[in-house]
């Protein structure tokens, strides 16, 4: 069963900056992360409970070119950095991809893959990728092991209750994506994960909106998401901002930052 937003990929030309940019600027603390080396990427992670940024940079071009997860990274961080691609998380990708596959999805068979921390524990899980990957574009679908490291019950337990040094638990409740055609990226979306129905969002503009999980899909058409009817602000590309809606408990002061060629929105819970 597809379970919500697993995590989002934002390409970085340099993880380890990035995360302190995200510290001092949101308060958010990384924890984690290591290289993917037969891809020719690498990562830093900040965990929002079992949803999670994925700071992703590049350690070898030819191998990111030609590897699944690279290439959306080096195409982003051609456009200047920001989201390259994101992924719904599964607990049953054998089951799910099948049943989507025979709606005309066109999945990839689940291929296993893996992480190596630097304390040398293996991070691992299965993936089904689309034909193309892109902010733009449907997520890939992943499941976790839960016998792997990050992902066991006492894992997942502690992520539960973790505070960041804003000195509160954080949640992603929003993705927000601008986008040139929003009825053909639903139809992608409604083919390839089932993702919908989409609503009118309050948030106007022509927004819509679908829930996915406990958490919300936005799409925002481009003209609104820049200002004006053509994509000129997001970088020299006009690569797509996110904007990714987070929120926090406890009693803290809301911030909007635009950073690592994203929009954030920390706002406290209800």
């Amino acid at each position: 069963m597809l379970l919500g937003i697993d995590h989002l990929v934002i390409a970085c030309a340099d993880p380890e900056a990035a995360t302190a940019d995200l510290e001092r600027e949101l308060g958010l603390r990384a924890g984690g992360g290591g290289r993917h080396e037969a891809l020719g990427t690498f990562n830093r992670l900040v965990w929002l409970g079992d949803t999670y940024l994925e700071l992703i940079g590049v350690f070898d071009r030819g191998l990111a070119d030609g590897s699944w997860i690279g290439a959306p990274t080096v195409q982003a961080l051609d456009a200047g950095g920001g989201l390259a691609t994101w992924a719904v998380a599964t607990d049953d990708i054998g089951g799910d991809v099948a049943r989507l596959n025979e709606g005309g999805a066109r999945l990839a068979e689940p291929i296993a893959g893996e992480r190596v921390r630097p304390d040398g524990r293996v991070v691992r899980w299965r993936l089904s990728v689309t034909r193309e990957l892109g902010p733009e574009r449907p997520p890939f679908v992943i499941e976790h092991d839960p016998a792997s490291a990050e992902w066991s019950p006492e894992d997942r337990a502690a992520r539960a209750i973790e505070a960041h040094s804003l000195g509160a638990t954080v949640r992603l409740t929003t993705l927000e994506l601008p986008v040139t055609d929003a009825p053909g990226t639903i139809a992608g979306l409604m083919r390839t994960v089932r993702i919908g129905p989409f609503r009118p969002s309050l948030a106007g503009g022509g927004t819509r909106d679908a829930t996915v999980g406990d958490q919300t899909l936005r799409l925002r058409p481009r003209r609104t998401a820049m200002g004006s009817n053509s994509a000129t602000a997001a970088s020299p590309a006009g690569w797509p901002i996110a904007t990714i809606h987070l929120e926090a408990g406890g009693s803290i002061e809301p911030r909007d930052v635009q950073l690592l060629g994203c929009r954030f929105i920390v706002t406290a819970a209800p």
